[in-house]
């Protein structure tokens, strides 16, 4: 994926390249290389360990519970930037599953959604590839005070203040 933003240590850093395909489809026989595939086709296999798994919005983050420590990393699709179910499902993962790993945005990742996105927990973005991943980089700066709960932020501003 090109656009690709990690977070490494609270810092924002634009990936000089990405090793990982995202298939959508998945062929009768997997191609070489690191594969990020749909949740039903890797749960199919009898091992994920070294392939990356994606969420689409309507699948249960749950069922990876039993084999969380296998995925490389966990993507979750956001097919439009309308559709916000991504947010709860990074939230799920992270909070409640206690997932770990890289948590990758990709679809319709834009600018704005990058401070939302990673208050619940991505560490990484596939910005969508007509836009500057540069502007992108900009959007993560987004918010200066949370009033809420978030994942890098448990406690309310309320409790926050001394």
């Amino acid at each position: 994926m090109k656009n690709l933003i990690h977070l490494r240590d609270g810092l924002a850093e634009v990936a000089a390249g990405d090793p990982w395909e995202w298939l959508r489809e998945v062929p009768e026989e997997l191609p070489e290389g690191r594969l990020i595939l749909p949740l039903k086709s890797w749960l199919a296999l009898e091992s994920g360990a070294g392939f990356g798994v994606w969420l689409a919005p309507e699948d249960d983050p749950e069922e990876l519970i039993w084999r969380l420590q296998e995925p490389a990393l966990i993507a979750i699709d956001f097919p439009s930037f309308r559709d916000g179910r991504g947010y709860s499902l990074a939230y799920l993962l992270r909070s409640r599953l206690g997932w770990r790993g890289e948590l990758r945005a990709v679809g319709d990742v834009l600018r704005d959604q990058l401070a939302h996105m990673r208050q619940c927990g991505f560490d990484a973005f596939a910005v969508r590839e007509d836009k500057s991943v540069e502007d992108a980089l900009k959007g993560l700066a987004g918010l200066s005070v949370l009033y809420g709960r978030s994942v890098i932020e448990p406690r309310p501003l309320f409790r926050r203040r001394s």
